[in-house]
């Protein structure tokens, strides 16, 4: 009797055990919306990629911009949906701020929504309805939205809407860009997730044409800067190198020197410009990662890096290290890049002249 108490143990324990590795993790099927220029109109277009049923394309063309609801939806959670209006102009960002009394800096978000959503709710920068409660507060992301993630426009639209709420609070959002979306904008597509090539053949387009400059989250995201001085601080995704400090630029001659080659193609092969192949080259300020490389970086060159900008400090994103959130080089770099895909989720937050490391918890833990 033992034994056959034992085998129905084993059978029951088996059974369970394949029907949980069997139940997958349900994933955001729809993918869009995307806003596409045609002449006067604006088409709205987007796509539902559910294996179950054959992909759906969704389209609507519209004249009037200021009455256009932009409603972003989640197969998986529909409770997360959310809705925007489209800005009446997408204007350059400018380059230098005062310090605002608080500031959340996060990086590297990388399509991962829920964790950008959960980050800003737990931290009291949204509510769970997408308001902004973070007051005259400002959110700070140091690049990399795109790549690897399930919900890239998601993200994109949820900054987008979160810009023109908290400057109406008094607030601010301020976009960076970093390596990875400097690389979608220019055809550098190694590390998209195959379901946004398949929507886009599903919308009729090529991927490309979804970002460009027709099309609004295109114009948006090359209306950003690759790098601003906020108070004592300059943010940017990765880097402020020995070489860049050689080029003896400011935060803004940076930024106007660059904007002009964001979504640039074939860079290095059609410029000539020493300048800007600097800025964009692996020593530039998207891809360097001297500051955490296994040989410490000059710490005089860091030095410079402030004096030449007057500030305290340098913000980055980019590289992930066992110790992140976390100051380096005797507080003169913070680095904020977590790994997001493996469920670390944390950002650094500066309030009432005191530094934190925040998580989803909403735990304030003191950075020194």
């Amino acid at each position: 009797m033992k034994l056959y108490h034992a085998i129905i143990f084993l059978l029951v324990t088996c059974f369970t055990l394949t029907s949980v590795a069997q139940e997958k993790p349900k994933r955001n099927t729809i993918d869009g919306p995307y806003l596409l220029y045609k002449g006067d109109s604006i088409l709205v277009t987007s796509t539902n990629t559910e294996p179950s049923i054959k992909a759906t394309k969704q389209s609507t063309l519209l004249k009037n911009k200021n009455k256009l609801v932009v409603e972003v939806k989640f197969s998986d959670a529909p409770e997360k949906d959310f809705s925007l209006k489209l800005k009446p102009t997408i204007n350059i960002e400018p380059s230098v701020w005062q310090q605002p009394e608080k500031i959340l800096f996060l990086s590297d978000i990388e399509g991962e929504f829920d964790a950008l959503r959960n980050l800003l709710i737990a931290n009291k920068v949204i509510s769970n309805k997408y308001e902004w409660i973070f007051g005259k507060g400002h959110l700070v992301i140091c690049g990399d939205l795109f790549d690897r993630g399930k919900d890239v426009p998601a993200v994109l639209w949820l900054i987008y809407k979160l810009e023109q709420d908290a400057k109406a609070k008094g607030g601010y959002v301020h976009t960076i860009l970093g390596n990875h979306d400097m690389m979608n904008l220019s055809g550098d597509l190694r590390y998209v997730d195959p379901k946004y090539m398949k929507s886009a053949a599903a919308m009729g387009y090529d991927y490309m044409d979804l970002y460009n400059e027709n099309t609004e989250l295109g114009k948006w995201l090359r209306s950003k800067n690759l790098i601003e001085k906020i108070g004592d601080n300059i943010c940017l995704h990765a880097g402020v190198s020995a070489e860049i400090n050689k080029l003896g630029l400011s935060v803004e001659e940076l930024n106007k020197v660059s904007r002009p080659y964001i979504g640039f193609k074939n860079l290095k092969k059609t410029i000539t410009d020493s300048t800007v192949l600097k800025i964009f080259s692996s020593d530039g300020l998207f891809w360097n990662r001297d500051y955490f490389k296994e040989q410490p970086a000059d710490e005089k060159v860091i030095d410079q890096t402030l004096a030449i900008h007057k500030i305290k400090r340098i913000i980055v994103g980019h590289t992930i290290t066992a110790t992140n959130v976390g100051f380096y080089y005797n507080g003169k770099v913070l680095g904020v890049d977590v790994n997001q895909h493996a469920g670390k989720h944390e950002g650094a937050l500066y309030e009432n002249k005191q530094w934190f490391k925040v998580n989803l918890t909403g735990e304030k833990i003191p950075l020194k």
